[in-house]
């Protein structure tokens, strides 16, 4: 360890031989390359006024134990709340946003849903839109238009089972329909 520095330049030189070996213990002491260099910057902040006052003996043991300290405070914090997420690193996330691939696929099948169910009986596409879309349930549709509640409940399936069978993957070379399924 050694004196203090009599010049700010000589707090660069500081840094540059302490904050390797400095990120280095506080690594071991977190168990996260990220975090040490967090506490290890924090550090620094927290000992250069203390530097620039001259007031410290042994600039080199007060990095050491401020660093020291800040790790120990943020091992605390961990134990009190260990799924507190860690702050964003943008450069090193993936982006949420889905990819140009992703856009596509969904405009594509939204637009074979959208043809799916304009393609529904009238009374199943009724059904189906008042359940989904406006959340209204069996007895509120019947209420609605003036039908049995199990007319309601079989319109439903009904739909669901033309969708499914609409929307689902077809074999090369076979093309169903809503009409032959409606048959079946």
């Amino acid at each position: 360890m050694s004196e203090l520095p009599s010049s700010p330049r000589d707090f660069a030189s500081l840094y540059r031989t302490t904050v390797a070996p400095l990120r280095r213990h506080l690594a071991r002491i977190l168990g996260n390359p990220t975090e040490a260099q967090d506490i290890a910057h924090d550090a620094y902040l927290r000992v250069y006024p203390v530097l620039e006052n001259k007031s410290a003996e042994k600039p080199e043991a007060l990095l050491y134990t401020t660093a020291r300290r800040l790790a120990f405070n943020r091992l605390k914090r961990r134990r009190i709340a260990p799924f507190a997420p860690l702050p964003p690193q943008p450069e090193l996330a993936a982006s949420s946003a889905p990819g140009v691939v992703q856009q596509v696929m969904a405009k594509q099948e939204l637009q074979q849903l959208e043809q799916a169910i304009a393609q529904l009986p009238e009374g199943c596409r009724a059904v189906l839109l008042l359940r989904k879309i406006e959340l209204l349930s069996h007895q509120e549709i019947a209420d609605r238009l003036g039908i049995a509640v199990s007319t309601v409940e079989k319109q439903h399936a009904r739909a669901l089972r033309l969708l499914r069978a609409a929307l689902a993957p077809r074999q090369p070379g076979t093309q169903p329909t809503l009409e032959s399924e409606a048959r079946s």
